[in-house]
């Protein structure tokens, strides 16, 4: 065995196993049933265009050599990216470890309900500090979130606001920059009039809808928005408030002077700049909105035994039952930088998190008198964290980098320095001295803080925040430590057994790929320094765009998009422009299948475009027929098509081209949504099939981890004529010639994250590629075939295969009283997670085993999968008392003095031999979802309201 191969680490079946393998399947090679799965006129006739493989010591040696270009500036740029100290107990046990890293988003609720109670104290937090009566689990970033506001202010007008078609919606020039060009980039599509001024010179006129103002101002400045608040409200104008988190322990929480909604970031709540993200985004609003909210909310509920138990509330909201009518296409959270952000207030705890507010704001008002008594004026006249001083801006600039230190560069007048939680009076010192050296001034030192507070007495924080238990418990490290174990515990992640979830790609993410985002020269760079200061990260970025360009056979990439749902957006965003900048504003018409992403209708509509949905035919593929009839029927208004490739029935479609041609002759675009890319790379690719523009989740076919919700990276590669539309960022100018408005805040979205999928593509080379998707095919098959018999798959193509994913039809069990749902908590008791449940056909699963898992543990699967049918089989519609309908087992059931159950405690907990070698032990039963949605508690509320609630 080659040691230095990666390839040989990330693939789980051996050499021998294959032989084993295939025989099952009843192909002599590895070829053949790649030949039988795949069809041939899309296969590629050479192999990818990409550098030899690394091993995995020369890529590390490789990562930390590009990560020593990087300059590590002491960073006071600001424009809501702080420098920020992430605890070393939350780095080790959270960040760097697979139990919180690898979990899937918390869809199955009894076997997430440690990050799904970590969810609950960063909602609780949220809400704590904005004053706000819910929040949600959390979203991509500052800008986003705004986005996502405005679109709910829009969503949420009354009846006469709608019948007048009132549409502007006022922006506050105050307004981070990045935030503006993402608000300008969601509202133009859907009939949004941005109208940007002052907000002290507003009119209040009833054309308006909404208004946004920052908190504080970009530059430093705090509002008193109290009247511009109260005046909004009186003339039927709701408010959105993008808020500096920390600055809400020391400032007026935003609901209290009326705020709607209030956004910002968590980031500097101990997450690394990383060049921009990722970082979670916070949303909190009015209860009278949740039904309008984005993304999602943890709520409370109880279990079938009346217990506590923790789930996704509100689950209509989520897209994929919305679809068209949906006004977000929000499905990826940042849930791992979310549970990060909450943990460091549930360590800081209430008197830590004030300290450190505390300390901030004394930092900058020590710099501000410092600067005012050598001479320099600072103009804000109430200030949190950031001073803005009048100075000739050329002769501080190259000073200060001299030295390592990056201000925020106004103008030529004008530079503001933002402190944060790492500055003490030696690094003010610093700061001083670059104002010295610049302009010949006698040397002075600070030895004190100034006792001097800023902020005025009328817009002074004096309402408790964080004075939940949780916060108040566990400030020693030892109980830290033993915190976070406690909810990892009831987690099941990769790292307990195989995630075979339909269309999410759970496959391994290796150590090697992750161990650079601990290393503080990727991880403290400011996503607005100057490009000279992140060379390392542009040379990383740069390979990465050239490596996607490669597997998907395109000409650009953007890496802009942090989730898959801002990637399709953006895909439809550059078709958009591209039609307009041909003089086709009219065409709007996108082409849909009906087997399609839920988020794929949801993404079409933000983007202003109409959805046509087409059929598809008893094989679960695009009806052709059906498709060309619509296309020739719009074809002077086709914008595009949106698929899936493979399909989401997870068949390799033979009419690809032809259905890629239709569009074409029809002067549309091919937009192919990237869920399936993990049965093309190497194989076949989205150019090769006709498409024009791919979004890529690299959380899913290239090893980013999925985080328990997120981070995600969802770029986009396009073919030559979009390449002009790429994305821009107002700060850092990225994209093409003819770019669009951001999609996110941050020039390069998720720059952190990107290190990981880098780390993936260089280490398996085109090779190491080819086979992780020839043998995420010969996993899927082998299951198919292993489970034939016992469970009938849907779809499969036109020679009996499946591609990397397959349904498994459900729906016949229903004779027998048992539904799909059953099935899925029962697995748990087997220490397993649920493949996808109802999605893309109802009563089905879809499994995806994915390369990375060895035989022996899909064996393990699939022995489970056959003995939870012949439970079926022994079910009957008469008797809900069953194994299945009980399920799961807890060990507080299995240990009870009493048990009436008609079979046995090992029947119910350890039905097979392996599993007593590794139990996994739910630690809730079936949980009550109704419940939880009549009697919505989304915070970390004292028990008595729940009791309440449960009376």
């Amino acid at each position: 065995m080659n040691t230095n191969s990666f390839q040989l680490r990330h693939i789980g079946p051996r050499a021998k196993d294959q032989k084993h393998m295939l025989e099952t399947i009843g192909v002599e090679s590895l070829d053949q049933l790649i030949y039988e799965t795949i069809p041939d006129d899309i296969r590629l006739q050479k192999g990818l265009d990409l550098a030899p493989a690394m091993s995995e010591y020369e890529y590390l040696n490789h990562i930390t050599q590009l990560g020593a270009k990087n300059k590590v500036f002491k960073s006071y740029i600001g424009l809501g990216y702080h420098e920020a100290i992430l605890p070393s107990v939350i780095q080790r046990n959270i960040l760097e470890n697979p139990g919180w890293y690898t979990a899937y988003t918390p869809y199955q609720a009894e076997i997430a309900q440690g990050r799904l109670e970590a969810l609950l104290n960063y909602q609780t937090m949220v809400c704590d500090l904005t004053g706000m009566e819910l929040a949600n689990a959390s979203l991509l970033d500052e800008g986003t979130a705004a986005a996502e506001a405005m679109a709910l202010l829009f969503d949420v007008r009354d009846r006469a606001q709608k019948k007048a078609e009132v549409n502007k919606f006022f922006i506050s020039e105050e307004i981070l920059p990045q935030t503006l060009s993402v608000l300008q980039t969601r509202a133009i599509p859907i009939g949004i009039e941005l109208v940007i001024g002052n907000h002290e010179e507003f009119d209040f006129s009833n054309e308006f809808f909404g208004a946004i103002v920052q908190y504080p101002g970009k530059h430093g400045q705090v509002y008193d928005y109290t009247d511009f608040v109260s005046n909004c409200n009186s003339n039927g104008i709701k408010v959105a408030v993008a808020a500096d988190i920390l600055s809400l322990v020391n400032l007026k929480a935003p609901a209290e002077f009326g705020a709607d909604v209030v956004v910002g970031t968590t980031q500097r709540f101990g997450i690394p700049l990383g060049y921009g993200g990722p970082h979670a985004g916070y949303f909190a609003t009015k209860e009278e909105y949740k039904r309008s909210i984005p993304g999602r909310i943890i709520g409370v509920t109880k279990d079938v035994d009346g217990g506590r138990a923790l789930r996704m509330a509100l689950q209509t909201r989520e897209q994929h039952i919305k679809r068209e009518k949906a006004t977000s296409n929000i499905c990826t959270a940042q849930v791992l930088l979310a549970v990060m952000a909450g943990m460091y207030a549930v360590y800081h705890g209430k008197d830590g998190i004030q300290y450190i507010a505390n300390r901030v704001h004394t930092s900058a008002a020590t710099l501000a008198n410092a600067l005012n008594s050598l001479g320099f004026k600072q103009k804000n006249t109430s200030f949190f964290d950031t001073v803005l001083i009048e100075v000739e801006a050329d002769k501080l600039r190259p000073i200060a980098e001299a030295n390592g230190i990056n201000f925020n560069y106004i103008d030529e007048n004008h530079v503001s320095i933002s402190v944060n939680e790492t500055v003490g009076l030696k690094e003010i010192n610093a700061i001083v001295d670059c104002f010295e050296q610049a302009f010949n001034i006698q040397d002075i030192t600070i030895t004190e803080f100034a006792s001097a507070d800023v902020i005025p007495q009328n817009i002074k924080r004096n309402t408790s925040f964080l004075d939940n238990e949780v916060f108040n418990t566990y400030q020693s490290e030892t109980e830290m430590m033993r915190y976070i174990k406690k909810l990892e515990r009831k987690d099941l992640a990769l790292n307990h057994s195989m995630i075979s979830l339909g269309s999410c790609t759970m496959k391994l993410n290796a150590a090697s790929e992750m161990l650079p985002l601990s290393n503080p020269q990727w991880g403290n760079i400011h996503p607005f320094v100057p490009m000279d200061q992140a060379q390392g990260y542009q040379e990383v970025l740069t390979n990465l765009e050239k490596q996607l360009n490669v597997v998907t056979g395109f000409a650009g990439t953007s890496l802009q998009p942090n989730s898959g749902a801002q990637g399709e957006f953006a895909g439809l965003m550059v078709i958009r422009a591209y039609h307009e900048a041909n003089g086709d504003t009219h065409r709007n018409i996108c082409l849909i299948p009906a087997s399609a992403h839920g988020t794929n209708p949801a993404s079409a509509v933000m983007a202003g475009m109409k959805v046509v949905v087409t059929k598809t035919d008893e094989r679960g593929n695009i009806d052709v027929e059906d498709l060309r009839a619509k296309a020739e029927k719009n074809k002077d208004n086709l914008a595009a098509v949106m698929i899936t490739y493979p399909s989401t029935h997870g068949v390799y479609e033979k009419a690809i081209k032809e259905i890629t041609q239709i569009i074409h002759d029809n002067g549309g675009q091919v937009y192919m949504d990237g869920a399936n890319m993990n049965a093309q790379v190497g194989l076949t690719n989205p150019a090769t099939i006709g498409a024009d523009v791919c979004h890529l989740n690299l959380h899913k076919t290239f090893a980013i981890p999925h985080g328990g919700g997120g981070p995600g990276v969802g770029p986009i590669c396009v073919a030559p004529q979009l390449v002009p539309f790429l994305p821009t960022n107002p700060v850092v100018a990225t994209g093409g010639d003819n770019a669009i408005t951001a999609i996110s805040a941050a020039p390069w979205g998720s720059a952190l994250a990107c290190l990981i999928s880098y780390g993936y593509i260089t280490m398996l080379g085109a090779d190491g590629l080819t086979n992780s998707t020839k043998n995420a095919i010969l996993n899927a098959n082998y299951m198919k075939e292993r489970l034939s018999g016992h469970f009938q798959t849907l779809y499969t193509g036109e020679m009996n295969r499946a591609a990397h994913e397959m349904i498994l039809d459900c729906r016949d069990f229903k004779k027998n009283g048992i539904e799909v749902v059953d099935i899925a908590k029962r697995l748990m008791d087997y220490g397993f997670h649920a493949p996808t449940v109802s999605f893309p056909v109802a009563g089905t699963i879809m499994v995806e085993p994915t390369e990375s898992e060895s035989v022996a543990e899909l064996d393990r699967f699939c022995d489970a999968l056959i003995s939870i049918r012949k439970e079926i089989d022994n079910a009957s519609k008469d008797d809900n008392n069953n194994v299945l309908k009980n399920a799961p087992h807890t060990q507080e059931m299995l240990t009870a003095d009493e048990w009436n159950l008609p079979y046995t405690r090992k029947q119910a907990a350890f039905p097979l031999e392996y599993i007593a070698d590794n139990k996994f032990w739910p630690s809730v039963r079936r949980v009550d979802d109704a419940f939880g949605d009549r009697n919505l508690i989304c915070s970390c509320n004292p028990i008595e309201d729940y009791m309440e609630a449960e009376a």
